[in-house]
């Protein structure tokens, strides 16, 4: 019987201080020190808190932990939000040429993302079609929320955006939905890690409402959207917008009923919830097949190894059999069938290609 594969959907990589250009550190957009303690930007720094945040230690750590390839998105810091255009241009391209090295280098082991800014829609257009055409690259990174031209905060799913949809559903791609840079637009003091551990939950909330009413699971069948953290507050949030939606039909028209999304074969989450009630709760709500590994490693939100959590990679997938949630079949489509799903769709020939780069 072939091996099961354990494939994590969720994961990030840090270039080495030195691969990183003089024009990031000179300008502020993004660096790391050369003692590898700290990554920063202008006024910004956040502390390196394990060594697999580099290749060779990712490596070491992906084989210690039995995980046979990952899916790495772009750095969070560099979706180029605020930059002057040329500043973001060459900030982008420098994280989608790095993740595109990482993936020519090391196929077996990852398959990376690359980023776009959808405030330039031509531009991020262009750069799609590099990416794909030239690099071979089958994962788009998005944020939830960005800047566009005139400095005002938009969602992803604006209709302004559908050329991008419309690049990915001709190219077949995976899409990745994360959170990031919420203190910029929501007028809180950044406090108590109050955007990473509420207001990104919301921010993904927020864009799943947007891809669901605008029906884009349904108008690009080629595209497949991944939410980053279970997309965990659109969880809870079903019946609200429901309710919401049949109750104030004025405020909806010619948008989508949330219902028609609900376990839609072109919608998943990521696993990384923290908890099994938490993860009970959506595949209740989607599906088991809607639902692929990601352990956001190797932040210390993500599932890692953690004396005070009594954690390890893997661990709330354990934990959801031993409490009857899931069954071992569930568990291992998780791990392989569902991510390999996200990100080849139905084409038969690329699942098999990426199986066959895995095992190679």
């Amino acid at each position: 019987m072939k091996r099961k594969l354990r494939i994590n959907g969720h994961s990030h990589l840090l270039p080495y201080p030195e691969e990183i250009p003089d024009f990031m550190r000179e300008k502020g957009i993004f660096w790391v020190d050369k003692d590898r303690k700290y990554m920063l930007q202008k006024d910004w720094s956040r502390p390196v808190t394990d060594s697999s945040f580099f290749l060779h230690e990712k490596l070491e750590w992906m084989e210690r932990n039995k995980i046979d390839h990952a899916v790495v998105l772009n750095l969070s810091q560099l979706y180029g939000n605020g930059l002057r255009v040329e500043e973001m241009k060459q900030a982008l391209r420098f994280q989608n040429d790095f993740n595109a090295k990482i993936q020519h280098e090391n196929p077996n082991k990852f398959t990376c993302g690359f980023v776009v800014h959808p405030g330039f829609v031509r531009s991020a257009c262009w750069e799609i079609e590099r990416c794909v055409e030239t690099h071979g690259m089958q994962l788009l990174c998005l944020p939830t929320h960005y800047m566009d031209t005139i400095g005002t905060w938009r969602c992803i799913f604006d209709e302004e955006n559908e050329p991008i949809f419309e690049l990915a559903n001709k190219y077949n791609l995976a899409v990745e939905i994360h959170p990031y840079d919420g203190e910029k637009f929501i007028k809180l003091e950044n406090t108590s890690w109050r955007f990473h551990l509420i207001w990104m939950l919301a921010q993904c909330a927020d864009a799943y409402h947007f891809l669901t009413l605008n029906g884009y699971q349904e108008k690009y069948p080629n595209m497949r959207t991944c939410f980053a953290h279970g997309g965990q507050l659109a969880q809870i949030n079903l019946g609200r917008r429901i309710q919401g939606f049949d109750g104030r039909p004025d405020l909806f028209e010619g948008k989508h009923h949330p219902r028609k999304a609900v376990g839609h074969k072109n919608i998943f989450f990521d696993t990384l919830v923290h908890d099994t009630g938490g993860l009970e709760l959506l595949i209740k709500n989607q599906g088991s097949q809607q639902v692929l590994m990601g352990l956001d490693d190797p932040y210390p939100l993500g599932e890692m190894e953690s004396t005070k959590q009594s954690s390890y990679p893997g661990k709330i997938l354990d934990l959801a059999i031993e409490r009857n949630i899931i069954n071992e079949s569930e568990r291992d489509a998780i791990w392989e069938d569902n991510v390999i799903q996200w990100l080849c769709g139905d084409d038969e020939t690329a699942k098999k290609e990426l199986v066959n780069r895995i095992l190679s």
